[in-house]
């Protein structure tokens, strides 16, 4: 276990060290880089477009058309109409509409109206009074339940 410590230190080690060795070296070029001179522009010739030369078109010889031979249309006989014989309505006898007979009401005899008793009156009771607490003042709503 502490061989591949060991190992893992020892490879940072102899990164960050070539690293610190070839980085100035890496910021010089860099700078190099920055600094080149502008090169003139190589100009490009102008070269004509191809011409493509005429190629005729093909003639093909001309097809003629079939001609379709007209057919007369054909003839449908009229059929007549046939005739049929008139069947007489049947008649049918009036039947007379039923009378329903009258049934008299039966009357129901007369109930007495039943008498209420009568309820007591109550005369105006006074209304309670809540007694006074000395140090409250006299204005406090009272809480409605």
């Amino acid at each position: 276990m502490a061989n591949s410590h060991l190992n893992s230190f020892l490879m940072i080690l102899v990164t960050v060290t070539l690293a610190s060795i070839n980085g100035g070296n890496m910021v010089s070029e860099a700078r190099n880089l920055l600094e080149v001179p502008e090169f003139p522009k190589p100009q490009v010739p102008d070269i004509p477009k191809p011409t493509l030369p005429d190629i005729p078109k093909p003639k093909l010889p001309e097809v003629p058309k079939p001609e379709v031979p007209v057919l007369p249309k054909p003839e449908i006989p009229e059929l007549p109409k046939p005739t049929l014989p008139e069947i007489p309505k049947p008649t049918f006898p009036e039947i007379p509409k039923p009378t329903i007979p009258e049934i008299p009401k039966p009357e129901l005899p007369a109930l007495p109206k039943p008498e209420v008793p009568k309820v007591p009156e109550f005369h105006d009771i006074p209304k309670p009074t809540l007694p006074t607490i000395p140090g409250l003042p006299k204005d406090l709503p009272l809480p409605h339940p």
